[in-house]
């Protein structure tokens, strides 16, 4: 039994390198999102200078808040989850390693070249082709640790949530390797490899699936082992969860088309778009229901445990996110919403709501484990927190509803002669209290997450991870 222990000891170093990052980009990304939140009241904080332009900040503020303080997120969890519900080490540490650096290698290289304006201007894939070729080798590399250590297994059975992580890194290399498909003309320029509408559609499947395999799929993953783990209860219905997955993938992968509502895009496409978007409510409720329906007899703790009332709500909001999302795709609604601050908020409800959400409660989760602490430094601290990110997130996507309506209604405005009742100026000057709502949300926001980094710095500071790792030793044995 002895020789068992040290092979099967989890890697929980490249964990604890994530975790630490997720809380460390959190901030740097929210707080970018303050300041340029802070520029549409305050267009001097543009500064006239060209790199801290809103134009530059914000792919900055997207590509920190999805990919470093998501993706870090989604790395930490999914290295966690695959080796206890495998019951083995992560298949190489030295790839692990490498996911780690390349990563944070990349994120990096977006902090230097998206302010000096290299850019391929396309959504959520701005990065130009050095560093879509050193995040591809990073994704790859991910991949094979990911499925080497479940091929690895000590188990029969692959736990739920690795579905989930699976596919969202096949899906999200998929994505990326053929949106990105470019012609080099420089070493920061290149020209996409499609044209036209060709172009569009490719780039809102890539668009619009990195926000339902990144932000959703992966998320779901975490979902499935934190809100049982947290409330110490099984999942509700273990059917239910791979129906919702086989559902899930089937369908959002069409559901790109929604993003380009009366373009150039053929008629049908669009339509297609609509109706699989409509869909796509049913496995997206399916999981929504599956992971509330866990608290069955546990509703109680949600009085004394904050880390589990972060994941509770964070599903609330999914719920509501995936309810907006599909009416939003409708095509008479979208002529109401498209390029309004409509859209802006529902982002922000899976964004903030959603994936920020069970990120932080998966990370308190997960903290004390790796550092081998019974608990966090401070119960209250995670609890203002909670209040901070609740209050923060409702002011935000309040906010930007009502200014979403009120600028679709003032556009599309005439007169009996058919002119326009209102010009654009007037429509913003209608959204500038919108905007103060909304930075003051994001506010909220962020300065629960400076809690967050005092509460994680007085746990990692009082640890001992020899004792987190022999503690995972016991329990790999234990289970065997």
């Amino acid at each position: 039994m002895s020789t068992a222990i040290s092979p099967t000891a989890y890697n929980y170093k490249v964990v604890r390198q994530f975790a630490i990052m997720t809380v460390v980009w959190g901030i740097l990304g929210m707080g970018l999102g303050v300041f340029i939140a802070s520029q549409l009241v305050w267009p001097e904080l543009n500064f006239d200078l060209p790199w801290t332009s809103f134009g530059r900040l914000r792919p900055l503020h997207t590509n920190l808040v999805i990919f470093a303080f998501g993706g870090c997120a989604l790395f930490a969890t999914s290295y966690y989850v695959v080796q206890r519900t495998c019951q083995t080490r992560l298949i190489s540490d030295s790839l692990a390693a490498f996911t780690f650096w390349g990563w944070q290698a990349v994120i990096v290289g977006a902090i230097v070249t998206l302010p000096l304006g290299y850019t391929t201007t396309k959504e959520y894939a701005e990065l130009e082709w050095p560093l879509a070729i050193l995040l591809a080798i990073v994704w790859v590399t991910y991949g094979l640790v990911f499925f080497g250590t479940i091929v690895k297994r000590k188990t029969k059975h692959i736990y739920v949530g690795n579905w989930f992580y699976g596919a969202f890194i096949v899906v999200t290399a998929m994505l990326h390797i053929v949106n990105h498909a470019s012609l080099p003309v420089s070493f920061f320029k290149s020209y996409s490899a499609y044209a036209g509408a060709t172009d569009a559609m490719i780039q809102w499947w890539y668009g619009h699936n990195a926000v339902g395999f990144f932000l959703t799929t992966g998320f779901l993953g975490m979902m499935y082992y934190f809100v049982p783990k947290q409330a110490e209860r099984p999942i509700y219905s273990y059917r239910l969860s791979i129906v919702h997955f086989w559902a899930l993938i089937t369908l959002y992968i069409w559901a790109g088309p929604h993003h380009l509502h009366y373009t150039a895009l053929p008629d049908w496409a669009q339509s297609l778009g609509m109706a699989m978007s409509i869909i796509l409510l049913a496995p997206s409720w399916g999981g929504m229901i599956n992971g509330m329906m866990t608290l069955s007899g546990a509703w109680h703790k949600l009085r004394t445990d904050p880390i589990l009332r972060f994941l509770v709500v964070s599903l609330a909001f999914y719920g509501m996110s995936t309810f907006e999302g599909p009416m939003m795709a409708i095509k008479t609604v979208n002529s109401l919403s498209h390029y309004t601050d409509w859209t802006i908020g529902h982002v922000h409800a899976g964004a903030l709501g959603w994936v920020a959400m069970i990120s932080i409660g998966a990370i308190y989760h997960m903290i004390p484990k790796l550092f081998g602490r019974q608990q966090m430094h401070s119960t209250g601290l995670i609890n203002t927190h909670f209040w901070l990110a609740t209050i923060g997130t409702v002011l935000y996507i309040a906010s930007m509803w009502v200014n979403g309506i009120t600028q679709g209604l003032m556009w599309r405005a005439i007169n009996d002669d058919g002119t326009l009742t209102y010009s654009f100026v007037e429509a913003l000057q209608a959204s500038h209290p919108g905007f103060i709502v909304r930075a003051l949300g994001g506010a909220f926001f962020a300065t629960g997450m400076l809690f967050m980094a005092y509460n994680v710095f007085r746990t990692v500071r009082a640890s001992n991870p020899a004792e987190a790792e022999a503690a995972a030793k016991i329990a790999v044995v234990g289970a065997h």
